[in-house]
């Protein structure tokens, strides 16, 4: 193996999840306030440079946004049909390691692929697995049948490793009814090494295991908060761009880009929750290719930070300063536009504005300033 391999993982997310007995398939369920394969995803970004997502593009696009990914592609009748077009698409990438991890899987052990990376020095392939711990009962009828030993069985787990030419060629070749990939390669007769696995690489497959994972997740992730704090002048033949939203008045905002206050403001205060300095730092106002341009571009970037860090924006509070115009009448079309642009219910956006009573300038009319505040959770 190459001292430092090219590893690509492809994220299974094709099944329906019929077991858990849920209308949405279980991958697309919400955990800790994000959809389980966001989660999944998330973790593997971290170690892993090329996803190759499988299943349907629309709902896996929508719940990997802002995280770095390959074009999803359709999943098969199977899970090894699944898997075996995720190779596919990952052939002309032409990676050293693949791993192969169920999207319903949410939570990824730490050290868990660094090990199963090790393991394919000496091995073709390699699993995480947990010793069976339990006494295992053979059932008929509802009566105990027979009393099975557990010595030498183990639990597999994903993500699955293994040398990626090796595992493509066996699933060209594999007839269909393998459980798993490892399967795949010791029926053709390869070792495939065990590491280590963890009780909390939880697979959601019943309503129990959601229940499970949230007590999980649920300590993991804290608030982060953020305030920021912008201000512009007043000008003529300048549009008035506010929260997204143009605003019907005699002058607009004079700035590098549109010069809207209250999303620089807003962007700011994302960008200091998660301690990554401010707007200025990301969109250099000496950086022509922003003259003009449109502050929803800043606050898109914002939000795939917070998902790119596996955060989770839990509320937006944004308060505008000036005298005119009257903002309350725009308020709810403004936090309609900031919660589409961060992904988030609307419920999670406040948009509200003060006077200061005719002092500074604020009260002359000569600008209009804003102050914002962000909450955001983050993985401890």
């Amino acid at each position: 193996m190459l001292d430092t391999p090219k590893i690509a993982v492809i994220l299974v997310a094709a099944g329906s999840g019929s077991r858990f007995g849920a209308e949405t398939p279980k991958q697309f369920l919400r955990l800790a306030g994000r959809p389980v394969i966001t989660h999944a995803a998330a973790a593997l970004a971290r170690e892993v440079g090329l996803i190759q997502p499988v299943g349907d593009a629309t709902a896996i696009d929508a719940a990997l946004a802002g995280i770095a990914h390959l074009p999803t592609v359709p999943g098969g009748a199977t899970r090894q049909a699944s898997v075996l077009a995720g190779l596919e698409a990952l052939a002309p990438h032409s990676p050293d390691i693949v791993l192969v991890h169920d999207a319903a899987r949410p939570f990824l052990p730490p050290g868990t692929i660094a090990a199963l990376v090790a393991a394919l020095a000496t091995h073709p392939g390699a699993i995480p697995a947990v010793p069976v711990a339990d006494t295992l009962k053979r059932g008929a009828d509802g009566l105990i049948a027979g009393t099975v030993s557990r010595d030498g069985l183990f639990r597999a787990q994903t993500p699955q490793a293994f040398r990626f030419q090796l595992l493509l060629d066996l699933h060209r070749a594999a007839p269909e009814g393998a459980t798993d990939d490892a399967s795949i390669l010791e029926a053709a007769g390869h070792a495939v090494a065990l590491v280590p696995g963890h009780d909390d690489n939880i697979k959601l497959t019943y309503a129990a295991d959601l229940r499970r994972l949230e007590r999980i997740f649920a300590p993991m992730m804290i608030p982060r908060v953020g305030t920021g704090f912008d201000v512009h002048v007043l000008a003529p033949d300048r549009k008035l761009m506010l929260c997204g939203v143009e605003v019907p008045h005699s002058h607009g905002l004079s700035g590098h880009s549109d010069a809207d206050v209250g999303i620089h403001a807003l962007c700011d205060a994302i960008y200091g929750a998660l301690a990554e300095g401010d707007i200025g730092r990301h969109f250099p106002p000496s950086d022509n290719q922003y003259k003009d341009a449109d502050s929803a571009r800043f606050l898109r970037h914002a939000a795939t930070r917070i998902a790119a860090r596996g955060g989770e924006l839990a509320n937006v509070d944004v308060t505008l300063i000036c005298e005119q115009p009257k903002i309350t009448p725009h308020a709810p079309a403004m936090m309609a536009r900031i919660a589409d642009l961060l992904g988030v219910d609307v419920g999670r956006v406040s948009v509200k504005a003060t006077t200061t009573e005719r002092l500074g300038f604020a009260g002359r009319k000569e600008g209009i300033a804003a102050q914002a505040v962000a909450t955001i959770l983050l993985s401890a």
